[in-house]
């Protein structure tokens, strides 16, 4: 895979924006399901699911600030 350069173009950076919100937005809609649901399976897929677009809005960030991660 090909290093990432310093500079993000102003078309990547709204890019990244957009995918930033998309998984931040989800990531809230687990939470928010998760605060109702009392099934233990769900509430477990909820939790994984929640963890996983949280960690994806890290790692867009991390990719903002430079740092590889």
């Amino acid at each position: 895979m090909k290093k990432i350069p310093n500079m993000i173009s102003t078309k990547d950076l709204s890019y990244i924006s957009d995918m930033f919100n998309w998984n931040i937005v989800a990531a809230k809609k687990y939470d928010y399901y998760l605060n109702q649901c009392e099934d233990e399976e769900c509430v477990k897929l909820l939790n994984e699911l929640s963890d996983l677009h949280h960690q994806i809005c890290e790692d867009l960030l991390n990719l903002i600030e430079g740092n590889d991660g």
